[in-house]
This record gives C-alpha cells, sequence and structure tokens, in this order.
C-alpha cells in the first residue's frame, strides 16, 4: 500500500519557503486559495464541471474513467511543470505511460492505496498539493510525483476546506488588543490616501481593508477595481491580522459591508467603537481625488455608466433619469461629481455619522502632512493613556 504524507495547515504556514501547488479548477482558485499557492490544475473549469456531473448522476467511478480519459492527454506536461517549479529533473520518464498503469486498477483500487500519512514535519523546500479537501486530486498527484522521484511532495491536510476552517476559526476568535483610530470624513477627503502614507511611516500600525476587499466601499466602489470574494477578503484579513499590530490599529471607516464583503463582528465592533479623527478638505480638492480615483483606468467610464442609473434612482426617480449618465457622456465629469456629492455622497455620510464622536479635525488637502498629523495625534493619545 502507498502512503502519501500529509502536513497540516499550521506545518504550512510555519514551514520555510514551501512551493504549494492548487491543483484546482482555475474558478476555485480564483474565489480564494492557500497563501502562495500557485494555481496549476488537474482540470480546467470545463473539465471539472464534466467530471462533477459524471460524480452526481452515474458513479465515483464513471467521474475517475472521464477524470482519467481528460488527464492522459496532459498529464506529462502538468507533471513536467510542477516538477520544473520544484528545481526537480525528470529526464525521459514516460509519464503517460506510468500514469495509464498507475490508474488501471480504477477508483476503489487506488483510493484505499491512497492513505495519508501524517508528517512530524515538512522536508525542506516541500512540494505542498492542495485540492478542495484533501482529496483524490491531490493525493493521487502527490503520489505519482513521489514515484518520480521527488519525494519532497506531500498533500495539504484537509485541503482548502482545512484553510477556510483555519480562517474562520482565526476571526471568529479575532482580538484587536491594541487601540484602534479610524478615520472619519466625506467622501473625497482622501481618507485612504492619508491612510496610506500613515502606512509609510507606521506600515505595522495599518489596517486597509478596503485593499483587502478590492473595494471603495460605495456603490461606485468596483469602479476600476476587481472586488474580492467573500472568503478572499476573510484569507487576507486574517493574513494581516495574524501578523499583529504596532502600538495602535488605524483603518478607515467603513459601512459594515464593503462591496460585497462583510466584515467579522469582533472588527465591526472595534471599529464603531474606535477613536475618531476626522479628515477635511475644500469640495475643490474632494472632486480631484475623485476624479483621480475613479477615472484611473481606460474602462472606468464604461463601468460608471453602468452604475450611475442606480443613483438617478436614488436621488430622484423623475427629475434625474438620465441626467447623470449625460454629463458623463458630456465628458462634464466636475459637474457630476458635485452632483454626487450634494445629492448622495454627503447625505449619506451625515446621516450615518451621527453616532460618531470626532476627537480630532485634521486638514487632509496634503496626504502626507495629514499623515504626520494623524501620528503625532495617536502617539499623543497613546502617551496620556499610558500608565
Amino acid at each position: 500500500m502507498r502512503g502519501v504524507p500529509s502536513a497540516t495547515v499550521a506545518q504550512v504556514l510555519a514551514a520555510r519557503e514551501p512551493l504549494v501547488i492548487d491543483v484546482r479548477a482555475p474558478v476555485e482558485h480564483a474565489v480564494d486559495c492557500f497563501p502562495g499557492a500557485l494555481c496549476v490544475p488537474l482540470f480546467d473549469d470545463a473539465e471539472r464541471a464534466l467530471i462533477g456531473t459524471a460524480y452526481r448522476h452515474e458513479s465515483p467511478e464513471a467521474a475517475f474513467t472521464r477524470a482519467r480519459e481528460l488527464m492522459r492527454s496532459h498529464i506529462d506536461p502538468l507533471v513536467r511543470s510542477i516538477a520544473a517549479r520544484a528545481g526537480h529533473a525528470l529526464g525521459d520518464a514516460a509519464i503517460e505511460q506510468r500514469f495509464v498503469e498507475r490508474t488501471a486498477s480504477g477508483f476503489d483500487a487506488l483510493q484505499r492505496e491512497l492513505r495519508t500519512q501524517p508528517l512530524d514535519a515538512l522536508p525542506e523546500h516541500a512540494v505542498v498539493l492542495a485540492c478542495w479537501r484533501g482529496g483524490m486530486r491531490s493525493r493521487s498527484l502527490a503520489s505519482f510525483l513521489r514515484e518520480l522521484g521527488l519525494e519532497r511532495a506531500c498533500i495539504l491536510e484537509g485541503g482548502y476546506r482545512a484553510w477556510r476552517a483555519h480562517v474562520a476559526a482565526g476571526l471568529d476568535a479575532l482580538a484587536l488588543t491594541p487601540p484602534v483610530f479610524v478615520l472619519r470624513g466625506l467622501t473625497g477627503v482622501g481618507k485612504t490616501l492619508v491612510l496610506r502614507a500613515i502606512e509609510r511611516l507606521r506600515p505595522e500600525w495599518v489596517l486597509d481593508l478596503e485593499a483587502l476587499a478590492e473595494h471603495r466601499s460605495s456603490v461606485l466602489g468596483m469602479v476600476g477595481l476587481t472586488p474580492a470574494s467573500q472568503k478572499k477578503f476573510e484569507s487576507r484579513l486574517w493574513r494581516r491580522c495574524s501578523r499583529g499590530f504596532g502600538a495602535a490599529i488605524v483603518l478607515e471607516g467603513e459601512s459594515r459591508k464593503i462591496g460585497d464583503a462583510i466584515l467579522p463582528t469582533r472588527l465591526w465592533t472595534a471599529l464603531c467603537s474606535g477613536t475618531c479623527i476626522e479628515l477635511a478638505t475644500t469640495l475643490d480638492r474632494r472632486i480631484d481625488v475623485l476624479l483621480d480615483d475613479y477615472l484611473e483606468h481606460p474602462d472606468s467610464r464604461t463601468q460608471l455608466r453602468r452604475q450611475l442609473p442606480f443613483i438617478e434612482q436614488r436621488i430622484g426617480p423623475v427629475q434625474w433619469a438620465g441626467k447623470l449618465v449625460a454629463l458623463l457622456d458630456e465628458h462634464r465629469e466636475r459637474e457630476l461629481v458635485s452632483v454626487l456629492l450634494d445629492l448622495y455622497y454627503d447625505p449619506l455620510y451625515r446621516h450615518s455619522e451621527k453616532a460618531f464622536s470626532l476627537s480630532t479635525r485634521i486638514d487632509s488637502t496634503s496626504p502626507a502632512h495629514a499623515a504626520r498629523e494623524c501620528i503625532a495625534f495617536i502617539e499623543s493619545h497613546l502617551s496620556l493613556r499610558s500608565p
């Protein structure tokens, strides 16, 4: 019987530069993956769907037969790609022939052979294969690679699901122990610019939620970006939080949702109870910031055009129908932004911010200068709190 070495999430996270290979389909990898995992799929999205259909409507054996047929055509380049990434020479190995022989006994026999053996410690330069739950995809390929001499190959025990469980447990127990400081202010004052200027000076302080979510936390917040899935957002969030913070945690004021990404309860509670720093600047500066931000990418105008009718409906479905889109089409962008701020964003902000007490007010016209003022305020505040 062939055993397949397996490593836990904790072991792989603690290992020094392991090569983690995600063998799931590209669509699975795109949603989220183990940190740093490379996408080297056994099957593309269409092939995965065919195998899944066979599994659900026929049998595991039928799915295995379909998978074996599909794999035979590209097992050689796939295995050589992984071996090359691992720095392992395969020479003239007859990979396809060995694959046919190795899988000839069928699904049940192969499954019995591919039991897992927990590792006490990962080998140096481990090659860790990960699939959905540490099943046949990763086990069969790891076993095959080991037979070809890549004895550093193992699997991630429990696969991606084990990573998800690790993230969920971490976020459930999240303890944001340093004092929390929240940058607040009207749309366009440059909260993100100031936050990132602070990060350059105090990188250990900053929690940039919008960067993690790849969204600006508004109805137009996805323009020019590719928003992260909830799972990817949570993975990124946990990785950042698990590194710890310095003397303070600084973040932007957000709603409970950043696009479609929902903040975990403990983080939301900390954000709502943090010390608030209000950023302020002129209307012209706010318009400049928003134009730079939202029209940075070539396809931004198309995305904006799709979203503006929603705001037209919110501010006045009769009097504003088509008018915001017209302003964009006529390249009257400054007028468009002024209307959006006056009739949509500023009223929303003023309503949502009623519950918060602002501890200080800082001019954000120069993000670098504002960052230094924020740091000075925070450090002064922390010294007053010290025993």
